[in-house]
């Protein structure tokens, strides 16, 4: 016997119905290039995506065709994510700082049939173009007036295009397992891989982030996605947002610009907004040499990567709580939040400041487990450590034309890669990527967490922690540091006394080598492959 309910499909379409009939006024502000304060409604945005679907319709499009976006966070991208979607089409976002040979994979590889793109990345689509047969035409998200001048051929303006259709559309009945969205992850080891996101995990996603102990939207917010549209759909927040209401305010290519960013959310008064540790970095340092305040803005989510404990310091500072995120493009990407501010007065300091380093606890859809080299499963005791595993409703169950993935078990459970400890009240702790876990006398040693403490040091603006060999102890950490501007005069004694207490001696770094700068990839996760090839010739100085 079934219970005696409605079963509606959970799709995309469902949020944007929702959303321009419920949350209809509600605004969304862009920076553009051509407008540094676009400013129009939920209502006038869906309007606009039905004219971009009778665009579409009038093109040879069959169900499930990827239509691709080069693109910022802006109005004129959100109506793209929605008018494909709802479309029955997917939409790709591709990362525009992946290296040309990586973007002609992934375009080849998906078979885009349209590249929607902004008038910024016009240089690059005009060096790949002719490696890219199946791409149609590109469409530059522009007014007529700011069209660039280019080579390309096959090139439409995108709001060209728009006036030559009207927002009459009826959007097509979608089953709610077809795919709406697909991102590729960033290809640190062989090619990028496709995940194809459907509709269903999609609209459950966003539910699990608007969740308290979430991300956390209400109507009553003003969200600001400093992640950007192409890194996990900008962590579900275009879906999540319009979900719950809240206002948007997307800084388009002023993501990295700390006095754009202080200026967006003072003006338009932020109350929440996430994005990875790089750009509070810029918005603290704006803050310090404006002496500025962002009174308005309440929380931030921080996730790509680990968070150093004095950014959430000097958050603190300007009344902001600090939420570590976890999660990948597999995980759509929400995975763990950590929200134990809200027990903060339940710890002490010291205690606190090591908890709200952690990953956080899984949000209700995600399940996790740490395992051992014998696939067992490990206690949930905050000090034995395994490889984290997932699986959940919008976890990928396999990925985009690819027959075997060594991630994916046949049990149902997806290896995420990375080591992990879980503690008693469920909050996880990332120690190292399992590629990177350094085995010291057979003990592992967090890199991770060596990092954190390497970098709280005032004269540190970034480090990173490699296992090199050792004759004896078959690997120890190197400790690759790049000095802060005030920190010039840093030498390897002085940063190697800084962790004296901090860490068991053991875990202490064996040398510190200095660097102007440390390899990034592409979402600006520090690339350890890169380091350990410039550092392979290596030798301990002892050795």
């Amino acid at each position: 016997m079934n219970g005696l309910m409605m079963n509606s499909a959970l799709t995309v379409t469902s949020i944007l119905r929702h959303a321009e009939r419920v949350n209809g006024s509600t605004e969304i502000v862009s920076v553009t290039r051509d407008n540094p304060r676009h400013r129009y409604t939920y209502a006038e945005s869906f309007a606009r995506a039905r004219q971009l679907a009778n665009a579409l319709a009038s093109w040879e499009l069959e169900r499930g065709d990827r239509i691709a976006t080069l693109a910022w966070n802006d109005y004129r991208h959100f109506e793209t994510y929605y008018a494909s979607a709802c479309s029955g089409y997917v939409c790709h976002t591709i990362n525009p700082r992946l290296f040309p040979e990586q973007l002609v994979y992934i375009i080849n590889h998906a078979e885009d049939r349209y590249v929607f793109l902004d008038p910024d990345f016009m240089p690059l689509a005009e060096a790949i173009a002719d490696q890219c047969p199946t791409v149609k035409a590109w469409v530059v998200l522009s007014s007529e007036s700011h069209m660039p001048e280019t080579s390309l051929a096959n090139v439409l303006c995108y709001e060209t295009l728009l006036q030559q259709f009207d927002s009459d559309f009826e959007w097509p009945e979608l089953d709610e397992e077809e795919p709406c969205a697909l991102c590729y992850t960033s290809g640190t080891t062989g090619n990028p891989k496709g995940v194809l996101y459907s509709h269903r995990s999609t609209l459950l996603h966003a539910y699990g982030a608007m969740m308290p102990d979430g991300i956390s939207f209400s109507g009553h917010d003003v969200v600001l996605p400093i992640v950007p549209m192409f890194h996990v759909n900008a962590w579900g927040i275009p879906y999540s947002a319009p979900m719950a209401g809240a206002k948007i305010v997307f800084p388009g290519n002023k993501m990295g610009d700390g006095e754009v960013l202080a200026a967006l959310i003072n003006e338009e008064k932020v109350t929440k907004s996430a994005g990875v540790p790089t750009v509070w970095l810029a918005l603290l340092a704006h803050l310090k040499s404006s002496g500025e305040r962002i009174d308005s803005l309440k929380r931030i989510i921080v996730g790509g990567a680990a968070c150093p404990l004095s950014v959430m310091e000097d958050l603190d500072h300007y009344g902001v709580e600090s939420r570590v995120g976890w999660g990948m493009t597999e995980t759509s990407p929400l995975g763990t939040v950590n929200a134990s501010a809200e027990f903060r007065d339940s710890y002490s300091e010291e205690e606190f400041a090591k908890l709200r380093l952690k990953a956080g606890r899984p949000v209700f859809g995600v399940e996790v487990k740490i395992v051992d080299d014998a696939d067992q499963e490990l206690p949930w005791d905050g000090v034995t450590y395994g490889s984290l595993l997932v699986r959940g409703p919008w976890v990928c169950s396999g990925y985009f034309r690819m027959d075997k993935s060594d991630a994916h078990r046949a049990d149902g459970w997806f290896e995420t890669g990375d080591v992990a400890t879980i503690d008693a009240n469920g909050y996880v702790a990332i120690t190292d990527r399992t590629k990177d876990v350094i085995k010291s006398g057979g003990e592992w040693i967090s890199s991770i967490e060596v990092e954190n403490i390497a970098t709280d040091h005032p004269k540190v603006a970034e480090a990173a922690v490699i296992g090199q060999p050792h004759p004896k102890w078959s690997e120890r950490p190197l400790l690759v540091v790049v000095r802060s501007s005030e920190g010039q005069d840093l030498t390897v004694e002085e940063m190697l006394a800084w962790f004296d207490g901090k860490i068991a001696k053991w875990w202490k770094p064996d040398a510190v080598e200095f660097v102007d700068e440390l390899p990034h990839g592409a979402t600006g996760k520090i690339q350890k492959m890169s380091l350990r090839e410039q550092f392979k010739d290596y030798k301990f100085p002892e050795v």
